[in-house]
């Protein structure tokens, strides 16, 4: 079996393609679906966020899997045409490179999309969970999303042991690395970029009209924190009037009705964004007629949403004097290196502990069911013979056979130490699934042998 992660991120594509993708609300789904339907996966976990689309799985043949999740990526894009060969760059070669199948399924996505395999996959995993990967290094929010992608996966039958495993652990390391390191601290959130990249066009947020649209739990964010700046007035607006009076009574703020959103946008010197609205929030004509309302006074549009709340200024049928839009790719920029480097060493250095701890019990596991049934085998064996012994002398004292039953098992364990102690140690290097392979065929191990080791006794009822 092999676990790969197959994704595309913030650090890998450009947001036009994010948001591609981002545009399909049940993507996520989808995509799950058509790689357990093309049965090259048996277990498959889907994360989405607004910067990144990575699918989890567990699969018995490595090429197979690439190509279907290629294909199953493709499809949610919206296209199976053939694309370019995947970069070198972002996916390095893993045993049988997997640049071929995904060139000839993801279509135009194959150039952004990363492959991990194996303890990669593990190190990747370990790595978002802790949110070293994510645009704001050491934001939480990605442990929440993560085990929302688990229980989703879960709920449809496609979690299996190994995923199951794996995200448990993930999540785990990740709250250590948030309670054990001050992470935490040294992260600069999406939302204080966006306020201080503001405030070098607006000046001081205190006196300035700051308006949020959207009332989740980014917007939430947005708001607390623009009235810790001191902003001089705030407004909410929110599709659901009752969740945006919410808002606004905890952030004291002011909530206006959706339908006064282009009034709302002209009337704020600064704008920020995060709905979860499929299409443009704010269009075009909504920022011409702004500007015109304005006169021209400068104004910021900060879009924290993905699929994009503010129409590009690409799209605009004219330039618009005075607004400046701040968008998460240009967020993402300004905040590269902006980490304590110490800090990420320090939790990388954890994560690398966690991914060898996890790759050894995983080794273990893999391998545990044939040295217990090698073990099942010769206790049977030792059963028998002992059987066998009552009957040829049947008037031996119990205390004689004790020792000659005793003396048996001391000889069989002995003879068992070796290889079942090896076969683990094996296990662990380049082909090591092959040594648990050979245990099985010279010790004549049948599947359903393993079969009745690795599956638990019923609750309830007898074996």
């Amino acid at each position: 079996m092999s676990l790969l992660v197959i994704g595309l991120s913030h650090h890998t594509a450009p947001l036009t393609v994010l948001e591609n993708l981002a545009q399909r609300a049940e993507r996520a789904r989808e995509i799950a679906t058509d790689v357990i339907g093309s049965a090259t996966a048996t277990e498959v976990v889907v994360l989405t966020t607004c910067n990144r689309l990575e699918v989890y799985a567990e699969a018995p043949a490595f090429h197979p899997a690439v190509a279907a999740i290629g294909e199953a990526l493709a499809v949610a894009a919206g296209s199976t045409a053939p694309g370019p060969a995947l970069d070198p760059r972002v996916a390095p070669a893993t045993p049988g490179d997997p640049r071929d199948e995904l060139a000839a399924t993801a279509a135009g996505l194959a150039e952004h999309l990363y492959v991990r395999f194996d303890d990669s996959a593990v190190a990747h995993a370990f790595t978002v969970a802790c949110g070293l990967d994510s645009m704001a290094v050491g934001e939480a929010q990605i442990l929440g999303q993560m085990r929302e992608a688990l229980a989703s996966a879960q709920a449809a039958g496609q979690a299996g042991e190994s995923l199951n495993s794996l995200f448990q652990q993930a999540l785990r390391v990740g709250k250590r690395a948030h309670s054990e390191t001050e992470i935490d601290q040294h992260s600069v959130s999406l939302v204080q970029m966006a306020l201080e990249e503001a405030a070098r066009t607006l000046g001081p947020l205190s006196g300035l009209r700051v308006a949020v649209v959207g009332a989740g739990g980014m917007s939430g964010l947005s708001a607390a924190t623009a009235r810790r700046a001191g902003a001089g007035s705030l407004t909410v607006v929110g599709r659901t009037p009752e969740r945006a009076q919410r808002l606004a009574a905890t952030t004291g703020a002011t909530a206006r009705p959706w339908a006064e959103l282009v009034d709302v946008v002209a009337e704020s010197d600064l704008v920020i964004s995060c709905t979860g609205a499929v299409g443009h929030v704010v269009t075009a004509l909504d920022v011409l007629e702004s500007s015109r309302r304005r006169g021209g006074r400068a104004q910021v549009l900060v879009d924290l949403a993905l699929p994009r709340d503010v129409a590009p200024a690409d799209t605009w049928p004219a330039p618009v004097d005075g607004v400046t839009v701040i968008d998460l790719q240009q967020l993402g920029r300004l905040l590269d290196g902006r980490t304590d480097g110490a800090l990420l060493r320090r939790v990388r250095d954890m994560v690398t502990g966690e991914v060898a701890a996890h790759l050894t019990r995983r080794v273990e596991k893999s391998v545990g069911p044939t040295v217990a049934a090698l073990r099942a085998r010769a206790a049977a064996l030792v059963a028998t013979e002992m059987a066998r012994l009552d009957q040829r002398l049947p008037d031996l004292d119990d205390a004689t056979r004790s020792e000659v039953g005793l003396a048996v098992h001391r000889i069989v364990e002995k003879l068992l130490h070796t290889p079942t102690v090896r076969v683990k140690e094996f296990a662990m290097e380049e082909g090591g699934a092959d040594y648990a392979a050979a245990l099985r065929e010279l010790f004549d191990l049948e599947p359903k042998d393993i079969a009745n080791v690795s599956t638990p006794p019923k609750r309830g009822g007898r074996a």
